[in-house]
């Protein structure tokens, strides 16, 4: 066995550890991509690739709920403040990379948390790699086989916190699909590839890079069980592939990359104390790295502030403080307070839809004069509802918007914290160039707010394409989005002054989603709980 390189680590309890100065060091000394060679290696059994986040804890049959939300990963602004970790595994092939990761994921017992494959990153082939690579002539382990401009690219947009789409590659027709996968909130990244430490840009994004060092003997044993069980090979022509394919790839362009990792882990996943030392010092960034939200400051920071010249409110005529006067009576039945809300719903919504965008369009009436009238002037138009009060907005916007697209967003407050918490998200596909529509029934601090538009930013959609609409806003609510995002146009059929110290609004409506649907509201509920959806 050959003999290995030196580190920068230094090696204790049978792991490699962080230096001193908690780098990996020799990033420079390393070009774009290692030297090239021009051996093949034979296709791979897995017909697709795989990029996987952390099962969720809740499943039910039309929807995916985390029951440990994710908290705000943006100031106060409105501006992301804080990168996810990402971790980057490297190894040869059958090190045990996959099974590390998976090791990782259980012990740091946190939610959203993203595996990224390199798998997903092959390269299209040509007609004539396809035939190489249908003849096992083709090095799917050489460097060029990757497409890592779109790798960095999607790494980084994911780091940052942005929806990102993963190509999801087709081993059979050495293809990618043409549905590609969606991936978006990830607190922890695990980035794994047998050349995860071969490009520059990739290393600049990892913050731990971690190299899974197996013994050559056993990598080949697992090889050999691997392709003699599973995939009916013989044990000469498993032996020719790995000396003439697998072992040159590995000497030449992974097994250099280890001197630029800060753990080396050998043994792979059975090396507990390596991983028991890696999930430490996660937890330990992690922490560092959380967000400490001060809603009292929040409350004070907009006192005596003008109103936004970005909030519209309905008039306040005889029948909408009518019909005020009824839903916010608390001795009004529950029947009288769905009826006129779901009419302050249908105005609220109509009065949205005069802030789009529009231009002139010609039509020939039945008499045949023409009448110069007035078109959306937009791609599409989609609603997102903040669940669960949100939800009851959805039939006037379906009534007036035939063929909207609905997306869903629940958030809830953590009761330790007072920080809202992302728990659940579907939006519609394509959704960057829509209008969106907005919709909670009560903002009162306004925090749940400005998460759901931060989503919709972080999956490109435009700030001044987003129109928050509210039956009933606190002042505090109005004045914290519209500091944060000064673009998005709000709406809402009334404003009240004040927030008590529980952060309920003042005079108020009371928990409109448990008015609503006829549930019970907990001892402290706010306007800006979110109790578990109805399905």
């Amino acid at each position: 066995m050959n003999s290995l390189p030196s580190y920068s680590g230094a090696r204790i309890s049978g792991c490699w550890t962080l230096r001193s100065d908690g780098s990996g060091g020799g990033e420079g000394s390393l070009d774009r991509l290692l030297p090239v060679v021009t051996t093949g290696l034979s296709p791979r059994k897995r017909t697709t690739s795989q990029c996987k986040s952390e099962p969720p804890l809740l499943r039910t049959s039309k929807r995916t709920i985390y029951t440990a939300g994710r908290p705000p990963w943006y100031n106060e602004h409105g501006a992301q403040s804080k990168e996810a970790f990402v971790i980057g595994l490297c190894g040869g092939s059958a090190s045990g990379k996959t099974t590390v990761a998976r090791k990782i994921i259980e012990a740091l017992d946190v939610p959203w948390v993203v595996l990224l494959s390199m798998d997903s990153f092959y390269k299209v082939l040509s007609p004539d790699q396809q035939t190489m690579a249908a003849s096992n002539d083709y090095n799917f382990d050489h460097p060029d086989a990757f497409d890592f401009d779109l790798l960095s690219h999607t790494l980084r947009k994911l780091k940052q916190g942005k929806s990102v789409k993963i190509p999801v590659y087709d081993f059979t027709t050495h293809g990618r699909q043409k549905e590609w996968k969606t991936v978006y909130g990830a607190s922890v990244i695990i980035f794994e590839g047998i050349m995860a430490f071969a490009d520059k840009k990739l290393l600049q994004l990892l913050d731990m890079k971690i190299f899974v060092d197996t013994d050559s003997d056993i990598r080949l044993v697992r090889r050999l069980r691997r392709d003699i069980t599973d995939r009916g090979r013989d044990i000469e022509g498993v032996i020719k592939q790995y000396n003439k394919f697998v072992k040159p790839a590995f000497e030449q362009y992974i097994e250099p990359t280890m001197r630029l990792a800060d753990i080396v882990v050998p043994r792979g996943g059975g090396n507990m104390v390596a991983i028991d030392l890696i999930v430490q010092h996660v937890h330990s960034q992690l922490e560092e790295r959380k967000l400490r939200w001060d809603i009292a400051a929040l409350a004070s920071a907009h006192q005596a502030q003008p109103l936004p010249q970005t909030l519209s409110v309905l008039d306040s005529t005889p029948q909408v403080k009518g019909m005020h006067t009824i839903i916010r009576n608390k001795e009004t039945s529950r029947d009288e307070f769905i009826f006129y809300s779901k009419r302050l719903m249908r105005l609220l919504i109509e009065r949205a839809l005069s802030f789009l965008p529009s231009q002139v369009h010609l039509v020939q009436t039945p008499q045949g004069e023409d009448y110069e009238g007035r078109t959306f002037d937009g791609r599409r138009i989609t609603g997102v509802s903040i669940l669960r009060a949100g939800e009851t907005m959805e039939p006037a916007l379906r009534a007036v918007c035939k063929d909207v697209r609905i997306g869903k967003i629940l958030i809830q407050t953590n009761q330790d914290t007072g920080e809202p918490e992302l728990h659940y998200l579907r939006l519609p596909k394509e959704i960057s160039e829509d209008h969106v529509i907005l919709m909670d029934c009560t903002v009162s601090t306004g925090a749940a707010a400005m998460m759901a538009v931060r989503v919709l930013l972080d999956h490109d959609v435009q700030e001044n394409k987003i129109l928050l609409v509210s039956l009933l806003m606190a002042e505090m609510g109005v004045h914290s989005v519209a500091y944060a995002f000064p673009q998005v146009k709000i709406i809402t059929t009334a404003v009240d002054k004040k927030v008590n110290d529980l952060f309920h609004i003042i005079p108020g409506i009371g928990n409109f989603g448990d008015r609503y649907f006829g549930t019970d509201a907990p001892p402290d509920w706010s306007d800006e709980d979110m109790d578990e959806p109805s399905y």
